[in-house]
């Protein structure tokens, strides 16, 4: 605990107009002497409401964002007993930052760093606790600019992890005012193995029950949803058992193994999920969240020229800042399946369109690609595909990298965790075990 105190004045028996010169000359020293706490009042409160990501979270209630509402009674927490961690807030492009006061819980850190970024990536160090003993440490005189803030914890103060009530942020504020309409959605791929929970080796239960300890407004998944091939009795034993539980909050799309029932293409898929995927009376459709237009499509069907027509003048009506479509069958990949250039016509009216992001299915890995055209030309006004097919199917490799792939993961399930604010978006994706193991640069819809 970072304590600021000085011992109580003796008693005397100098005349009060000399006691009372003495203790103006005393403020007046410590003004000069300690001008950063003598300012500490004026400064301006900028990361309270701002969107927050962390390293881990113990479980859906103690979430990043708990850090940043203000309110007293609520916490971040990390996942217990590993470190480093660290807590992360964006205030917003070139914000200049003078202090920082972190309230902690009992499951403080022993030593931790405060840093800043202009991008997420570099990270210059602002202030340093060794011997941290909790309670509040009130950092000030501070002097840093930039985009991103977060606390990275080393060191465990106790067996637990970490966890602050609060991160107050102070200074000024960027130049950009605080992104509203802020939510965060859950994604996976390729999801139900016949498996239950009963077996340790079965990871879609694992999957499920991450997904609802983020808690996010709804989930959306990329195809693939059953396994092998996608009967309603399958949908009944297994998918339901663990991804059913959230059914009601779920958007999905099919995937090829869909097709393969033989009581018919998509039979079980449409049995099982009824108006939920079918809420368009077709396997394609779109809804709005926020400022947020979603575009749900069945890439089985893409040469279908009904689907097409019907994306072009869904897109068209559109009038909501910021695009985002998924489908299973993904443009690029550096997976087994490799690229698929079914889905290139699809990219090009999305493109067109000015969409922003891509999710896909399909290759059982995760990966993310920085912005790119419908030529994988590498471009600002791109679109960002992200291929998320690791929600419980068997992984496969990574084989051939593609160019502007710029993270991959294969061999950990997990789930896309979505933030998404009125104009920008971010993610991450999360383990079975809570951690994060990749974490997105902040983009701003086109």
């Amino acid at each position: 605990m970072r304590l600021y105190a000085s011992a109580p004045p003796r008693r005397t028996t100098t005349p009060l107009s000399l006691v009372l010169a003495a203790v103006l000359l005393l403020v007046g020293g410590l003004l000069l002497a300690l001008p950063d706490r003598a300012g500490a009042a004026a400064d301006t409160l900028i990361s309270q409401g701002r969107p927050a990501t962390s390293s881990s979270v113990e479980d859906g209630t103690f979430g990043p964002e708990k850090a940043f509402d203000g309110v007293s009674t609520t916490r971040w927490a990390s996942a217990e007993g590993v470190d480093p961690q660290w807590l992360r807030v964006d205030l917003g492009p070139s914000a200049t930052v003078s202090r920082v006061k972190l309230v902690w819980e009992v499951a403080h850190a022993k030593a931790y760093r405060v840093e800043i970024s202009a991008d997420g990536t570099t990270w210059t160090r602002l202030a340093t606790e060794t011997a941290g003993n909790g309670g509040t440490d009130d950092w000030t005189g501070l002097t840093g600019q930039g985009r991103f803030l977060r606390v990275y914890g080393t060191a465990r103060g106790t067996s637990y992890g970490y966890s602050l009530w609060s991160v107050e942020v102070y200074g000024t504020a960027g130049d950009t005012p605080p992104p509203t309409g802020a939510f965060t959605v859950v994604a996976a791929g390729d999801i139900a193995a016949q498996c239950t929970a009963s077996s340790s080796s079965c990871a879609h239960p694992k999957t499920a029950a991450l997904a609802q300890r983020i808690a996010p407004s709804f989930y959306l998944t990329m195809g693939d949803n059953q396994y092998d091939d996608a009967l309603i009795s399958d949908f009944r034993n297994y998918y339901d058992k663990s991804w059913g539980a959230f059914k009601a909050k779920t958007r999905p799309v099919p995937g090829n193994h869909e097709t393969y029932d033989p009581a018919g293409s998509l039979a079980g898929y449409k049995a099982y999920f009824g108006a939920i995927a079918y809420p368009q009376g077709k396997s394609y459709y779109s809804y709005d969240q926020g400022n947020w237009h979603f575009v749900a499509l069945d890439s089985n069907s893409f040469d279908d020229a009904a689907q097409i027509q019907w994306l072009k003048d869904d897109l068209a009506r559109n009038t909501k800042g910021c695009v985002a479509a998924y489908f299973h069958h993904p443009l690029y990949s550096s997976g087994g399946h490799g690229n698929d250039p079914v889905s290139k016509p699809v990219w090009k009216i999305l493109y067109a369109a000015k969409a922003d992001l891509v999710l896909n299915g399909h290759d059982h890995h995760y990966e993310r690609f920085a912005p790119q055209d419908p030529d994988g030309r590498a471009t600002a006004d791109g679109m960002v595909e992200i291929v998320g097919g690791m929600g419980g199917a068997e992984p496969y490799d990574i084989e051939t990298v593609q160019p502007n792939s710029q993270k991959r993961i294969s061999g950990t399930y997990g789930v896309l965790k979505l933030d998404l604010t009125d104009t920008t978006y971010t993610w991450q994706y999360v383990g079975t075990d809570d951690q994060v193991k990749d974490s997105a640069p902040t983009y701003t819809c086109h």
